[in-house]
């Protein structure tokens, strides 16, 4: 009898659980089935219908409202002018349980919007504006927009010139008091204060030798027709805000720079080199290991570092191709961004020319890679990717197919496994996701 009630009451406890469990994560329907059942062997429950009461009193007041509210805005940057172009920014709805995403809307028009960011507590996004003539003067634009946060449509907020042609990347530090960003035409890195609304500050001018918010990078590489110059592709503040981290393609170097987040101050600090001809692109930091890895755009390979933070230097573990050595002929082909999985246990870089996406494990006790698989996008010129909130999906970006195309990821392997969603964005070169938009964000 005893055996019967048991059963009984397990089977009315994952029936309420089944009908619930579409929204919890798998480790909280087992932590949850386990905690009921040890109150109800201690005499907790001493009936089935309280105990059932109790579940429904549980999840609608314990359960965190995360879980309940799981909608994001996921903005997509363009490249603009005649179709097949875009027109600026587009945003969409993201459903973080389901995994479907609605179709696109211009979100606000903007000239070659190719790399946006979103501010760590504002409803604001910043974008660059990819151009070499702002204004007439010879620099592109940076560019932040207020969220509306009903619809996902933005509007202007502030713009300032980032002292360089073609601006290509940017990022905002963890604190959201100082802005990044790197001119690929003009070989240079630029740093902007955010004010308490979010809105942008010019640079900090460097004066009688004083730091400021500007620097201009020096160096070449073999590949004469990439490498003539300096390029600056990407910047970003390590986790402590001490430092930043500049990836330049033309000089083939890993630039560490000192940051001063409250000053939006950068200064020269020193730098790593890369095999010659790789051209650096993108910099991903491990999340809790003292590693840090570039896809060099270049030579279809990804460089691992050991990273001092407290220091600021770079050493350079190895490189390893990021596609199989079998494809011989790589003519056209360049890898585009880079990724850590949350878990800090895979790494992920996007291939073009091979459209591909390769799947590397992280040796964390070396902080060296493995390729472990090859995964087609299924769209063309992945340019960028992105991880959704929670981890379970990516969705990559097809700049010539104009298409983003959705997979899962399985969390004991890292495996891409194509989901045959694929949402039509003209010219999609960058995507990006907003905080839950349950969660209520200080006004700008």
């Amino acid at each position: 009898m005893k055996s019967g009630y048991n059963r009984g009451f397990q089977e009315s406890c994952l029936f309420i659980l089944a009908r619930v469990g579409v929204l919890l994560p798998n480790c909280f329907m087992s932590e949850i089935t386990h905690y009921i059942m040890c109150l109800q062997k201690h005499g907790f429950f001493p009936t089935t219908r309280r105990t059932l009461s109790s579940i429904f009193l549980f999840i609608l007041f314990c359960w965190p409202t995360g879980f309940v509210h799981a909608d994001h805005f996921v903005w997509f940057g363009t490249y603009t002018g005649k179709t097949p172009r875009g027109n600026g920014i587009y945003v969409s709805r993201y459903n973080e349980i389901t995994g479907e995403i609605s179709q696109p809307k211009l979100a606000t028009k903007v000239k070659n919007p190719s790399f946006l960011a979103v501010h760590p507590t504002l409803p604001v996004v910043y974008g660059v504006s990819e151009i070499a003539d702002l204004n007439d003067k010879p620099t592109g634009g940076i560019i932040s927009f207020i969220v509306d946060m009903h619809s996902g449509q933005l509007t202007q907020q502030s713009v300032q010139p980032s002292q360089g042609k073609g601006p290509c990347h940017l990022s905002v530090d963890a604190t959201g008091k100082s802005l990044l960003a790197a001119n690929y035409g003009s070989g240079s890195v630029i740093c902007l204060g955010i004010t308490d609304d979010g809105s942008l500050l010019p640079p900090v001018a460097t004066k009688q030798d004083k730091p400021g918010g500007f620097i201009q990078h020096v160096g070449t590489g073999p590949n004469k027709s990439r490498q003539r110059a300096p390029h600056g592709h990407s910047m970003n503040a390590t986790t402590t805000g001490k430092f930043a981290i500049s990836c330049d393609l033309g000089a083939d170097k890993v630039f560490v720079h000192k940051l001063d987040v409250s000053a939006a101050v950068i200064t020269p600090h020193n730098s790593a080199s890369t095999q010659p001809g790789g051209g650096p692109r993108h910099f991903a930091l491990h999340p809790r290991l003292p590693f840090g890895y570039t896809n060099n755009e270049l030579d279809m390979t990804v460089t691992a570092f050991h990273f001092d933070a407290a220091e600021g230097r770079l050493q350079k573990i190895h490189s390893v191709s990021t596609i199989p050595d079998s494809v011989h002929e790589r003519t056209g082909f360049s890898t585009a961004e880079i990724a850590i999985h949350p878990s800090g246990k895979f790494l992920y870089v996007s291939n073009r020319g091979h459209d591909s996406i390769a799947l590397f494990g992280i040796n964390e006790q070396s902080g060296k890679l493995s390729l472990k698989s090859v995964e087609p996008t299924r769209c063309q010129t992945p340019r960028h990717f992105a991880i959704a909130p929670g981890g379970e999906r990516l969705y990559a970006a097809g700049q010539a197919s104009g298409t983003i195309t959705a997979f899962t990821i399985n969390s004991e392997t890292g495996k891409l496994s194509f989901t045959k969603r694929i949402l039509k964005v003209p010219k999609p070169v960058c995507i990006v996701f907003s905080h839950p938009i349950s969660s209520t964000p200080k006004k700008p």
